[in-house]
């Protein structure tokens, strides 16, 4: 059974690899507080053997022989060793508690600064529920099992060592008998640990996957209703979660496997002693207080035995969250930042692309473009879905790299500035409006803490956030919900071109910032954009030629091309693409009247023979042929 996930067939690390890197990525840094640790684990694990040996005067002394003397004594040891084991058992559970959760912090932020330096292609083949599944839930499992790991290498296997000093002491050979069975359960130890790790590592994915349809199903709860797929969504959680239960099912009886081993192979040793050392005591050969000596601290080592055999199994499910999280560490960086960075532009921030390549696996996106954007004047970017005009914003900031060509901004390629450097010289207004579960002022400064109140003040009047601003009860500092949920589509539009105002970027780049808005919205924010255009380099990707009839420039793309460019006016003039998607939006006289021909555009436009775009062939299905 594979669970559906981007890392169902990853790496295998052995333990020992894994160790070394929690060691020196994450617990080295702790290494004074673990000796301290350790050294409590230590009298906690020394007042076990401590008390098997006080059972040897117990009864010898006290009472077979009946000594008052040594009554006192033995009740005043036996005090002192629940006091220290009381005050080292706290001590060492607060200290290692302390590095555990430290650790796995640390270990959570590695983790979500590393998939934030990863690009647009690593986030789609790794859905968000799958990320949190690893930041969340694999972390708190490797932190739960290493502070495991860590108390059973320390007070149990220090326990164990004294117990079984003290069980020799008193007779080897009833020793050796009570660890008679050990060989035979060496070969189902490990099988049983193999066993764990294959379905733990099952169980992440099955967790992964589980959290990933939930992110689904909450982030797209209105499309669900509307679609009536509560249904649907259910049943396809209810396979995932059966699947899961069985797995975690499967663990939890792998790693229940070696401590009852354990229990079996004990009883086998006890048995051998009892029957072999119950002889020598009738004898007269043995006391009854070497006997019970010996016989407290061999069942003394029965829990900690029994911890450690379970430890194994604990290791394997944390080895299991480990692989994966070591995966997402060790996945490469596809885009870095140059060692020897040029400066960013400050000023004529001109956007030129030189034939430039890409291409989604076997899908080609760009196909040798080539593109200029006038440093301070409004280019649009028009064509049909699929064209490429959202792949033109994403190599802009680099979230992607072309295949070949070069992407440069005020004469400088992108490549050969520091990331964040780029990013600063441009400001983004989408028609998804990204706001955070902040208050209001949190989502335009964005954590800055030089903004003014004058320049806030500017930017929230240039905006027209100032128009519906008294309107909320806490004014700025009204929460927005989660993705602005608790504010209309104008108003998050809104924040977002006075988030972009104030951030003061040379470029400007819009995606269809108006497209889900309303006609008195879209006003609004359309004269709001106007602002914030102007002086600045200005790329806007539309559907809806009405915005961008006045652009100083519009380029027509097709297929990843740029086939043609001018004016508005020029563009109408020529015919073509640009021709037939204006005509087609407009719907005048004589485009509705060529459709019913099934002829789109002038009959005598040059892209007749062409094979139709989405838009052309929407025409035909409602005009006819």
């Amino acid at each position: 059974m594979k669970a559906d996930t981007p890392m169902s067939s990853g790496q295998t690390y052995t333990s020992g690899a894994l160790m070394r890197w929690l060691w020196r990525d994450y617990l080295r840094k702790h290494f004074w507080k673990l000796c301290l640790a350790v050294m409590f684990m230590v009298f906690e694990g020394a007042s076990l053997g401590a008390m098997a040996k006080l059972m040897e005067p117990m009864f010898d002394r006290v009472f077979v022989a009946g000594e008052q003397s040594w009554l006192l004594i033995v009740g005043f040891v036996l005090i002192g060793i629940f006091v220290v084991r009381a005050i080292s058992g706290v001590a060492q559970k607060v200290l290692l508690t302390r590095i555990a959760q430290r650790s796995a912090g640390d270990m959570r932020i590695d983790l979500l600064d590393r998939m934030m330096q990863q690009d647009g292609a690593f986030h789609q083949s790794h859905p968000p529920g799958f990320l949190i599944q690893r930041v969340q839930s694999d972390v708190n499992a490797v932190g739960d099992v290493w502070r495991a790991i860590i108390t059973g290498a320390g007070r149990d296997f220090i326990g164990l060592l004294v117990l079984l000093g003290v069980a020799i002491s008193i007779d080897p050979v009833w020793a050796l008998l009570a660890c008679i069975g050990i060989p035979v359960m060496v070969l189902p130890a490990a099988f049983a640990q193999r066993f764990v790790r294959r379905r733990a590592r099952e169980a992440r994915d099955l967790g992964a996957s589980l959290s990933t349809r939930l992110d689904e199903v909450f982030h797209g709860i209105v499309q669900v209703k509307l679609n009536a797929l509560e249904e649907y969504q259910s049943r396809q959680y209810r396979a995932i979660t059966k699947k899961f239960v069985s797995t975690e099912v499967r663990t939890a009886f792998g790693s229940s496997a070696i401590p009852a081993m354990i229990d079996i192979i004990s009883g086998v040793g006890f048995m051998a002693v009892i029957l072999y050392g119950g002889s020598e005591i009738i004898s007269g050969d043995k006391t009854i207080g070497q006997f019970m000596t010996f016989f407290t601290a061999m069942g003394f080592t029965f829990n900690p035995l029994r911890r450690l055999g379970g430890i194994s199994g604990q290791w394997q499910v944390a080895a299991a969250a480990l692989e994966r999280i070591k995966e997402l560490m060790d996945a490469p960086l596809h885009l870095t930042s140059p060692i020897d960075p040029v400066a960013a532009p400050l000023t004529e921030a001109d956007i030129t692309l030189e034939n430039v390549n890409l291409s989604y696996g076997d899908t080609e996106v760009l196909r040798e473009l080539s593109l200029v954007a006038p440093a301070g004047k409004t280019t649009a970017l028009v064509g049909a879905s699929g064209a490429g005009k959202s792949t033109i914003f994403n190599l802009l900031t680099r979230l992607l790299d072309p295949s070949s060509g070069a992407v440069r901004v005020g004469g400088v390629a992108t490549t050969e500035m520091a990331i964040p450097d780029l990013r600063t010289l441009f400001s983004v207004v989408s028609q998804e409006a990204l706001l955070f579960d902040e208050t209001l002022r949190e989502n335009i400064v964005l954590g800055r803490t030089d903004v003014s109140e004058e320049d806030l003040q500017a930017a929230l009047d240039a905006a027209f956030v100032s128009d519906f601003l008294p309107q909320l009860e806490n004014g700025l500092e009204t929460r927005v919900g989660p993705r602005g949920s608790a504010l209309s589509g104008g108003q998050r539009q809104r924040i977002v071109i006075a988030r972009a105002l104030l951030r003061n970027t040379p470029v400007l780049l819009l995606d269809e910032a108006t497209s889900a808005l309303d006609a008195q919205s879209e006003q609004v924010v359309q004269d709001a954009l106007d602002r914030l255009s102007k002086g600045r380099t200005t790329l806007v990707i539309a559907h809806r030629l009405s915005t961008i009839r006045n652009a100083d420039k519009i380029i027509v793309m097709d297929r990843g091309r740029a086939v043609d460019e001018g004016t508005h006016e020029e563009l109408l003039e020529r015919g073509g693409i640009y021709a037939d998607l204006y005509r087609l939006q407009f719907k005048d006289g004589k485009l509705v009247s060529d459709r019913r021909k099934g002829i789109l555009g002038r009959r005598d436009a040059p892209t007749q023979e062409k094979p139709l775009n989405l838009l052309q062939r929407i025409g035909q299905h409602f005009f006819g042929n």
